[in-house]
Order: structure tokens, then sequence, then C-alpha cells
């Protein structure tokens, strides 16, 4: 049913209107593919066990999207928010009702055609005050939403580093005295190179947003509080501080490794050191987005899955999912459901230990 359901989706995909395309989502979830597949959860070490429950189901809740999911938050509203990035739309998904738009366009928004595979927006996250924050990828700014409605006022907290375009923000995440760290990687410019004639900065670098949760709403960027924290990683992906805020993660997609950053008080980072590193296992799949549980394990995009980490860098197991994951994010009221963008599905499975929401 995985094959036969997806492979026609895919092949006629640019044919359809979105409305078509929703309608055919909306019957395979009525037809049963939210269901519990057939899986196995890979166990590595005993430290898995307080986490990951025996009777633990991966779950496909949507299926049918564009080629790449992504940038997956729960609202505080309790629903799922991700980025149909190749379609240049954002998703919204409430539990028990099929997904439908969201927004469109979430990225590019010319008027002539994009010339790249990735004319949408990526990561996205929440601040304190429950307002979706957003990596606008192709768009290459960041951006929140005032209220969670696509036709809420917009306000671009940064859009440039010392007078030059930002490359792509990829994703994204807010330190709790309201500061944004972001990474900006060129994978939302046409050729995602880093020759790439619309590419102004030489760097793809790691960002912070002074005081970002504080800016108020549609005031334009303050780009005096744009600093560069990281400048040496060739494809800085997805981040995620630690519970006590002491070490920041980034999937550096580039060497296909997780690393860990030290946080100076001042909110700047320390030298960065290699946190765990699976070139050893061929599988299809590599790091990207991630996020921590409260007890500080890490779960990201792997091969063969979403691999969990223990705060020490050890790889505890392995979610193996049937297709190549790009992020995850926790939600439900408990903060217990890891929710999954994979490809062209959303996947979800319910843990022990709640994670770090934002």
């Amino acid at each position: 049913m995985h094959r036969f359901t997806q492979r026609p989706l895919l092949e006629y995909h640019k044919r359809m209107t979105i409305g078509q395309r929703f309608c055919i989502i909306a019957l395979l979830l009525a037809s049963g593919v939210s269901s519990a597949l057939s899986q196995e959860i890979q166990k590595l070490d005993p430290a898995l066990d307080p986490v990951m429950p025996a009777s633990a189901k991966l779950e496909r809740i949507a299926t049918g999207f564009n080629k790449w999911t992504e940038g997956p938050v729960w609202t505080r509203e309790g629903s799922l928010l991700f980025a149909e990035i190749p379609s240049n739309n954002i998703i919204l998904l409430v539990p028990g009702q099929a997904p439908r738009v969201f927004m469109h366009p979430s990225g590019y928004e010319g008027s002539a055609p994009f010339k790249g595979p990735e004319p949408g927006s990526n990561g996205m996250t929440l601040d304190a005050d429950g307002r979706v924050t957003v990596a606008g990828h192709a768009r290459r700014n960041v951006w929140r939403l005032e209220s969670l409605n696509s036709q809420a006022q917009v306000t671009i907290l940064a859009d440039s580093f010392q007078g030059k375009k930002l490359n792509s923000p990829n994703d994204l995440v807010y330190k709790s005295d309201g500061s944004l760290y972001f990474t900006d990687p060129p994978y939302g410019l046409p050729s995602q190179s880093d020759n790439d004639p619309e590419k102004e900065l030489q760097i793809n670098g790691v960002y912070r947003v002074l005081a970002a949760r504080q800016q108020k709403p549609g005031a334009p960027p303050d780009r005096a509080k744009l600093q560069l924290v990281i400048k040496d990683l060739s494809r800085p992906n997805g981040l995620a501080f630690s519970p006590d805020e002491k070490f920041l993660y980034i999937a550096e997609s580039g060497r296909n490794v997780w690393m860990r950053y030290p946080v100076q008080t001042d909110g700047s980072l320390g030298d960065g050191a290699l946190f765990l590193d699976p070139s050893s296992d061929k599988t299809p799949g590599g790091p990207d987005g991630i996020r921590v549980d409260q007890n500080g394990n890490l779960y990201g995009s792997g091969p063969g899955g979403v691999w969990i980490i223990s705060p020490e860098g050890k790889h505890l197991g392995t979610i193996k999912v049937p297709e190549r994951v790009s992020n995850v994010a926790w939600g439900d009221k408990d903060g217990k459901t890891l929710y999954i963008t994979a490809s062209t599905s959303v996947y979800r499975i319910r843990l022990n230990v709640p994670g770090m929401k934002p």
C-alpha cells in the first residue's frame, strides 16, 4: 500500500491542483493510511528502555506530499504545522482531520517561476508567546507570524548581514532570553551551491538575533542586533539547545555529523566539538533536523530514520522510518509524541519522556 498510494501521486503531482491533491490525501487517510506500521525500533543500549515504551508503534498520519516535508512545529492551538518545500506550502494538520494548505506561498514570492528545487519555507519554531517563527528559506529571511492565521501580520526578524542578503535560513531555535539562533546554508538558492549567482555572503553562517522575541509586531528588523556566531561550517542545518542551555547542538549536513558548542553567559558560543559521526552507517539519511527531550537526549534525522543520542554522544537506538527523515518536533498536550517529517509523509510515535517543546 505504501508504494501503491505514493508513486501515482508523485508521478502526477505537478499536474494536480492543490485542491485535487488534498482530496486524494484525505481519501488515503480515510482508507487507513493513519495506522501503525510494521517497523523496527533498533535498540543499541539499555539506556533506551526508559525512553522507548515496549509497545511503541510508529504511525503514518498523512502522506502523498510533494517530495520533501520539513520544519514541523506543534502550535499552542493543538495542531501541527509543517513545510512542503517543493510546493511552496505550509501545511496545517489538526489531529483527526485531513491536512490542508495553511499558507501559499510560504517562501519565494517572486512573479517569475523559481529556478531551483526548493521554493518554500523551511524550519519553524515558537517563541515564548506561542508565535510561529519561520526560516524563510527561498524567501531569504526569518519572519514571525503574529497570530495563527495565514493573513496575520508578518514581522521580519532578519534579512541581511552587513548589507548582504542572507543565503536561505534553514532552521531556528529560541533561547530563554528571547534571542533567536538560526542556520543559513544555501539550500534555498536556485542551484543550492556556494557559487550560486544570487549568493551574496561567502559564508554559510549560524546567527543570533538579539531580543528577537521583544521585537515589536510589524517593526523592521534591527540589523545591528544580528550577530554571526559560527562561520566555519560548510552546511549548518538543524539546531537545538540542551535543556539547561549550556550547549547548542548543530547538525552539519556538509560533513554529515552532529556538533556541540558551549554557550557562554553572554550568548556567544565557544569552540565546537564533534558530538557524533554516523558515517559508519551507510543507510540513506543523515543529520538534518534535531530536538531534545527533557532528559537531554538528542533526536535527529539520521541514517535509516530518527537517531536517539544520549547527552554524552552515545547512539542509543534508531526509530526506523520507511522514508528519508528530514526533521522532528514534540507535540500533544504532554509533549510525549514525536512527530516526524519524512519525504512524502508525516509520522508520529509515543514515547515515555516529554520533549523540550518551544
